[in-house]
């Protein structure tokens, strides 16, 4: 018997830097693709405080700020191995400032219970970006 997908919100960060996008692979597992910060929002947690936490844990960037709220839609996560369906919300943050070109940062804390996850980020020019696993899906709003 197949269970129902569990449903599950998503926020998303179309973090940009002099008509850059900021996007991030996993050293650890090359088979993940190219993303961007995201990741499941807290209960009771805001999609705005959520995407602007986020951000912060897995770049370690400070001073990150909402330009705006983008779109949500639905995404069916069960043809990449996992029974859930995402209300994925998308949002628009700008980087201040001088940050690095490229570098690696660990997010502590995952929201799956693991252990650290390592990314190497660096930026990419827009509006020639390609993203994995429906990520790219607000890239024309920005």
């Amino acid at each position: 018997m197949q269970s129902f997908p569990r449903e599950r919100s998503k926020v998303f960060a179309y973090i940009t830097h002099l008509q850059q996008l900021l996007v991030f692979t996993h050293p650890d597992h090359p088979d993940a693709g190219i993303q961007v910060p995201a990741g499941t929002l807290e209960h009771g947690e805001s999609p705005r405080a959520g995407v602007l936490r986020e951000a912060f844990e897995e770049t370690g960037l400070t001073g990150l700020r909402v330009v705006r709220f983008l779109g949500m839609f639905r995404f069916d996560a069960r043809p990449y191995g996992r029974n859930e369906i995402h209300n994925r919300w998308f949002f628009h943050l700008e980087c201040p400032g001088s940050p690095p070109e490229t570098w690696i940062h660990r997010e502590e804390s995952p929201s799956d219970g693991g252990g650290p996850i390592r990314f190497a980020f660096s930026w990419v020019p827009l509006p020639d970006v390609r993203l994995d696993f429906g990520q790219d899906a607000m890239l024309d709003r920005l």
